[in-house]
């Protein structure tokens, strides 16, 4: 018979439910209630850390840098409009890719983004406002920077740790300091 102490036992229930809720919070129930793991995403989008890749694929940059003193910067966006016209929100093809620029030149890839127009989405799903991951995708409304009708977003830092959280948009250790123009 296998004697432990008590604590042992108690840090090791402690350890199992640490490793259970990491498990969880990496997995995520697709669509069509395939499960995947952000492994999935990390390698579909890791091509996209050369950004001649990502411009060859489709995206392009919008706007400029997005940065906000209070609260972090987002870094330069890069969409693939046919995927924002796109109804359907696909994990493993980010409608965006978001870039920090870096001091010495040239752009690393830190976060993704997913967007899909209320009424396209709205057309196809009905009232329910898109998930992806267990998380809700955030309403921006028309008349936003973007000159976008309402959309959903939702921000997603697998390249770059955000303190605020995997799914917050702003991002305080990343700054657009490094941009080139």
């Amino acid at each position: 018979m296998i004697r432990i102490s008590r604590a042992r036992f108690i840090a090791s229930i402690g350890l199992v439910s640490v490793l259970v809720t990491l498990g969880a919070a990496l997995t995520y129930a697709g669509d069509k209630n395939d499960v995947r793991t952000f492994g999935d995403v990390r390698a579909a989008t890791a091509p996209f850390h050369n950004l001649d890749v990502a411009i060859a694929a489709g995206y392009g940059p919008v706007k400029g840098c997005a940065q906000n003193p209070a609260v972090g910067g987002m870094g330069q966006h890069y969409v693939k409009g046919d995927l924002v016209g796109d109804p359907a929100l696909d994990a493993l093809r980010p409608e965006g890719l978001v870039y920090e620029p870096r001091s010495g030149g040239g752009y690393e890839l830190v976060a993704i983004e997913y967007l899909v127009l209320k009424g396209d989405w709205e057309s196809v799903n009905g009232a329910n406002p898109p998930r992806l991951f267990g998380q809700p995708l955030t309403l921006v409304p028309a008349g936003n920077a973007y000159g976008l009708p309402d959309f959903y977003e939702l921000h997603v830092w697998l390249w770059k740790n955000n303190p605020a959280g995997l799914f917050a948009d702003w991002n305080r250790r990343v700054s657009c300091r490094g941009l080139p123009f």
